[in-house]
């Protein structure tokens, strides 16, 4: 087994962050210390998590406690996305393309959390 930076999830999620922080930088000044820090902490938090999961996988209980981390900062960011659209910070072409690659990092967290065995959990 390699390090964490050879997970699926890690290098989706990575990405994912660095989107969000792209598009994040046209947000509104206003948003600085709300909407924009928020999005930009979950979407990291899923990718940071992650980390930790790894780290955590000789402890089969502690590395699902991490997993349903990543999941819950993920549901957290696609709470965000949806924020950032209502308030037509972004496209719904921007939203839509962001959320779909939130929703496959959703799918690997819950590939991983039924199959620990496959990560080094035992």
């Amino acid at each position: 087994m390699g390090t964490y930076k050879d997970l699926l999830l890690y290098k989706k999620s990575f990405a994912l962050a660095m989107e969000i922080y792209a598009v994040t930088k046209q947000f509104p000044k206003e948003e600085t210390y709300s909407l924009t820090d928020q999005i930009r902490r979950s979407s990291r938090s899923v990718n940071i998590c992650t980390i930790e999961a790894y780290r955590k996988r000789i402890y089969p209980n502690h590395f699902l406690s991490k997993l349903t981390d990543v999941d819950m900062e993920n549901s957290e960011t696609q709470g965000w996305l949806e924020f950032s659209l209502a308030c037509n910070y972004i496209t719904k072409e921007v939203y839509d393309k962001l959320y779909i690659q939130s929703d496959e990092v959703g799918r690997i967290v819950q590939y991983m959390m039924n199959n620990p065995e496959k990560f080094g959990a035992v």
